[in-house]
């Protein structure tokens, strides 16, 4: 099997478990700071029991830590948006890392930008709105949820840059730890600007604490492996673009499980297919190039 196309095996298995993602978000009943706390300290553990703590010197460290923040600044973010709106206006807004990436991605990297990519993006971009317009009533979800996905963009492309020639799993044990220690002091600012309803809970209850731990270990680490193996063979923005995938996965589980589709009309199913379309015409053109 070419790399290409054990990349492409990779990514979209990790999109079909990220699609499960956001329906955690209503089905913890935790705050999002919370969520994402105890997510990273559990998968942190795990990797901790399997890994150890390889070394790769601090420089090497310091740098997957720092990606590492940036994916508990995105949890919380993503989470947040959920819980002032609804799990589909948060993954909605996730598909804009696209858009984000194609504007990140030759900045960073020092490459020219993309009229391709940024086509692409466009279209992504006009399916979002088309989706937003059947509901802008939550303001302050779809905000927060589009600083998630620029943060998510971010993530990604500085992942890329550093896990050249890192085993995945040391990626995954300091991107964790690193993400945990900055989520702890990221959480009382974050907590002061989006004060939540939900009070911070220290010990969560068995429910939530067994929903947690499947989130961790399932829907964390074996993710985030996929992530990253798909990210060594694929561009950034071919992974990215082809994760607008994961609301469409959420939408359908939530109209079914939330009952999240009673009011939606012809713009929200217009919006959903240029999406698809988006990532459908990137594919291609990934595997033919």
């Amino acid at each position: 099997m070419n790399e290409t196309r054990r990349g492409f095996i990779d990514l979209h298995l990790g999109v079909l478990l990220a699609g499960f993602t956001g329906l955690f978000g209503r089905l913890i009943t935790l705050n999002e700071v919370d969520i994402v706390w105890y997510r990273m300290l559990f998968s942190s553990i795990c990797l901790l029991f399997i890994t150890g703590l390889p070394r790769i010197g601090w420089k090497n460290i310091l740098r997957i830590c720092g990606c590492g923040a940036l994916l508990g600044l995105h949890w919380i973010l993503f989470y947040g948006s959920i819980k002032a709106s609804n799990v589909s206006i948060g993954v909605v807004c996730f598909s804009l890392i696209g858009f984000f990436t194609a504007l990140f991605e030759p900045m960073i990297l020092k490459r020219r930008f993309s009229w391709v990519e940024l086509g692409l993006s466009f279209i992504t971009f006009a399916g979002v709105i088309c989706i937003f317009s059947f509901d802008v009533s939550h303001r302050t979800g779809i905000a927060i949820g589009v600083a998630s996905s620029a943060v998510y963009a971010l993530y990604a492309i500085c992942n890329k840059k550093v896990s050249t020639g890192i085993n995945t799993w040391t990626m995954m044990i300091y991107q964790m730890s690193g993400g945990l220690v900055a989520v702890s002091l990221i959480a009382p600012l974050y907590l002061l600007v989006f004060p939540s309803n939900q009070p911070v809970v220290v010990f969560p209850d068995t429910r939530n604490l067994i929903l947690m731990l499947c989130h961790s270990l399932i829907f964390t680490i074996f993710m985030c492996v996929l992530q990253i193996q798909a990210l060594r063979r694929l561009s950034a923005f071919t992974v990215n673009l082809t994760y607008n995938l994961e609301p469409c996965y959420t939408i359908i589980l939530a109209f079914i499980i939330f009952g999240e589709g009673k009011d939606i009309n012809f713009s929200f199913y217009l919006g959903i297919s240029l999406i698809l379309l988006s990532v459908l015409l990137q594919s291609i053109r990934a595997w033919k190039k």
